[in-house]
């Protein structure tokens, strides 16, 4: 599979174009992939900044008073997002818990009089489970299938996807979770957790929703793309934290795993973000701590304590820990493989056939693993309880209906226990927990973890990808430390009690491996496992067992998150340009046809021009005194509509009208904003009369006037970097100039604050002095705009 990085040669970079849903209906792109052209395809974000006339009205009227309004309001969103993620993730952990616990104490009790009833109500609880969650998403929120992380990091790389991001997705999520999780599936609630923190967030941001009338218009000062995606970040990062009480992991999270442009403001957003959460949680902890909340008290939320374990490693254990780290990779890279093929055929031709088969087939599944759950255990014979150890707290066998080690499952005598029922009859958060448990060596035989190995990963691999929320954080951890305790055990036997070896320290590298064999984190995930285990000792190994995984893994495919991104057709730009963007240069890329609109344009020419393509973003072009043609600024479709429906722009006269006239006055910012995760407006949306199609439009007060430009001949390596380091949308490809009018170097940039206006000629802080200068006007109505010089890097 390395042969997967260089395949198709020079066609890698146009796919990677050829994605953004810039080309015509049903186009054919350059390697026969035929864009979708239905109103339900991806759309590109809008993270620039517009500076049209209506941004300079809107400008100059907010004073200093405004601008720290808007700051303070930014971090009460963060402390609102927080405090929602985490009641949120409070919510679910209890409704888990306790439907788990209700599960197996109903039917430990039921066992006890007839093997055969327990294994029906078993069954029957999980189908019901399972069933909830899969007709909520599919009759309900479609977008609340999967992780979600693979959607909203194609939205923090700035593609939009319908639906990832309304209420319903939410509430979807939520309740989802709880059923899929409750009833046993082979898959957890920490990637969901994630999406569900992004959809508080964005919720937050667009005042509510509109649709369900939970709609407050205090709330609705964040009307930008660019100002949605820094609370969709901190909203990621609050999952993360909510998930694993790990607040400094889910701050790194969202820098390394989900996010294409960072900034330090926004680092210090999400760090308060991560810390409200992790407040919420604890609280959350501290009062169910008192038998509040039911069986919640004795799981509650992952946090695996083994800072009892193991005190020091020598170097001998160096060649087993590096093994392990080579099994994550390849365990972890057979899995995104294995996954990627079977999410590919469930999509074209399993769930085509509709909802029903999504339903029937997740019920279908959640019957094998509890029918696998439940008989396997017969299998194994009942172990005699080890000498008990008062040091050790652990009671053996466990009582039943309660969470922890050893339980007796169906043994004749009372001093035994089942050590695979140990880890079925737990939720997943106690079994890893048993699994990373210290001083209970011997607790596991190596046939038990090793028939558990093949089945749950098994199980794994057919669940993701079902129509139910779905994690793989957690089945990931249970699949490594399965592995990583055999390891362990194997190290007892050859050292012969010679050092000082806990199997619950080689569970725990077994479970960073795998994680880092598949989603191709490193320090983020190396946080944490630290913040998540509470040992700091065991830091240099996660970072070896993670190095040597990813390494392993990514000489196979991409991470787990690449995969589904590729199979749902999203189009992420990845950290780094393919090897053959340094042979093409920025004609070779951009498309055959540009679409231009002059300055002055009949409504008649707009809708025809808008009915017969789906570009997005129009070059305006005007013409100079000397009859040369200039390019003065871009139009965006989405702008377009808003002109064409609210018809209040509509002028008799094909001259250009005199910007003094203000009028952008008609329009404000918020306007222009397309709602998050909808379509938003159409052009089959707007109605114009005979009348109105005659009517004229001057585009200059409402397009983009200052776009980024590039030169012909650039190489696309340069252009991929611009455009994803500056969230772009558009950029202009134009000849190379013919002069240069000025060069700007740091020392033009770092104007200090005493500097008098004469020295800031080059610096746009000045709202009103630049809008002042914009509206000078010439005698033949063009607007006369200062020449701006481009940074040269």
């Amino acid at each position: 599979m390395l042969s997967n990085h260089l395949h198709n040669g020079i066609e890698g970079p146009k796919l990677a174009w050829s994605r953004l849903p810039n080309s015509e209906d049903g186009e054919p792109d350059t390697v026969g992939l035929i864009k979708k052209s239905d109103e339900s395809s991806i759309e590109s974000l809008d993270y620039e900044v517009i500076e049209n006339y209506a941004y300079w009205d809107e400008q100059a009227q907010r004073g200093k008073l405004y601008v720290g309004y808007y700051v303070m309001v930014k971090w009460f969103f963060a402390l609102l997002i927080g405090i929602g993620t985490g009641l949120a993730a409070v919510f679910i952990n209890l409704s888990v818990e306790n439907f788990a616990g209700w599960k197996f104490a109903l039917t430990f009790a039921i066992i006890q009089k007839s093997y055969v009833a327990g294994f029906l109500v078993y069954i029957l609880i999980n189908l019901v489970l399972v069933f909830s969650s899969v007709y909520i998403v599919t009759q309900f929120a479609p977008a609340a299938a999967g992780s979600g992380i693979p959607e909203i990091k194609g939205y923090l790389n700035g593609v939009d996807m319908p639906g990832i991001l309304l209420f319903r997705t939410l509430i979807g999520k939520i309740f989802g979770s709880i059923g899929s999780v409750g009833g046993g599936l082979a898959l957890g609630k920490e990637g969901p957790l994630v999406h569900t923190g992004a959809c508080i967030a964005s919720l937050l941001g667009q005042g509510g929703s509109s649709k369900y009338h939970l709609r407050s218009r205090w709330l609705q000062i964040f009307n930008s793309d660019r100002d949605r995606r820094d609370l969709v970040t901190c909203g990621c990062a609050a999952g993360v934290s909510a998930a694993f009480r790990a607040p400094v992991g889910g701050v790194l999270f969202a820098l390394e795993e989900v996010t294409s442009w960072w900034k330090s403001q926004l680092m210090w957003r999400v760090f308060f973000t991560s810390a409200i959460v992790a407040v919420v949680v604890r609280t959350a902890m501290g009062w169910c701590k008192s038998g509040k909340c039911g069986h919640f008290g004795s799981g509650g939320f992952i946090i695996w304590d083994i800072s009892d374990g193991q005190e020091d490693y020598s170097f001998e254990e160096f060649l087993p820990m590096a093994v392990i780290g080579v099994i994550g990779g390849l365990l972890g890279a057979l899995f995104n493989q294995l996954t990627f093929y079977i999410a590919y055929w469930r999509r074209n031709y399993l769930h085509k056939n509709g909802n029903r088969v999504k339903i029937i087939e997740a019920c279908l599944i959640s019957l094998i693993t509890s029918i696998i759950s439940f008989g396997l255990p017969l299998l194994r014979k009942c172990s005699p309880c080890p000498e008990a150890d008062p040091d050790s707290g652990i009671e053996c066998p466990r009582p039943p209906g309660m969470y922890g080690n050893y339980v007796n499952f169906y043994c004749s005598k009372d001093k035994e226990y089942n050590d695979l029922a140990t880890i079925f009859f737990n939720t997943q958060d106690d079994a890893i927990r048993n699994l990373f448990s210290a001083k209970t060596i011997h607790e596991y035989s190596a046939q038990s973890l090793l028939t558990f190995l093949v089945m749950f990963y098994s199980l794994a691999v057919v669940t993701f990808g079902t129509a139910v929320p779905a994690g793989q954080f957690v089945p990931g951890i249970m699949i490594g430390s399965t592995y990583g305790r055999l390891v362990g055990m194997f190290v007892v036997k050859v050292y012969n009690k010679k050092l000082n070896i806990e199997e619950g320290t080689y569970a725990l590298l077994g479970a960073a491996s795998f994680l880092g064999g598949s989603m191709r984190m490193t320090v983020s995930l190396c946080v944490i496992m630290v913040e998540i285990t509470n040992n700091l000792k065991l830091l240099p190994l996660i970072m070896l067992v993670l190095l040597i995984s990813k390494a392993v893994g990514d000489a196979f495919n991409e991470g787990l998150y690449e995969e589904q991104a590729r199979l749902r057709s999203i189009p992420l730009l990845e950290s780094r340009p393919k090897y053959q963007m340094r042979k093409m240069t920025a004609k070779e890329a951009s498309g055959k046809r540009v679409i231009s609109f002059p300055r002055v344009v009949k409504v008649a020419d707009v809708v025809s021009i808008l009915r017969s393509n789906n570009h997005n973003g129009f070059p305006v072009i005007d013409h100079a005194r000397n009859g040369e043609t200039l390019v003065i600024g871009l139009m965006l479709r989405s702008h377009l509509l808003v002109l064409l429906q609210s018809k209040v722009d509509f002028q008799h006269s094909p001259l250009p009208c005199d910007p003094r006239e203000s009028r952008s006055i008609r329009h404000t910012i918020s306007e222009f904003v397309k709602p998050a995760s909808s379509k938003g407006l159409s052009i089959h949306d707007v109605h114009l009369s005979s009348d109105d199609l005659e009517m004229y439009i001057d585009l200059a007060p409402f397009l983009n006037p200052s776009p980024y430009i590039v030169p012909e001949d650039m190489s696309l390596t340069k252009v991929y970097n611009l455009f994803r380091q500056l969230g772009l949308r558009h950029i202009f490809v134009v000849p190379r100039p013919s002069r240069v009018i000025g060069l700007i170097t740091r020392k033009d940039l770092l104007i200090e604050e005493n500097e008098d206006s004469a020295s800031m000629e080059l610096q746009s802080t000045s709202v009103r002095a630049r809008h002042r200068d914009k509206r000078k006007v010439g005698r033949n109505g063009d607007v006369e705009r200062p020449l701006l010089t481009s940074l040269l890097v």
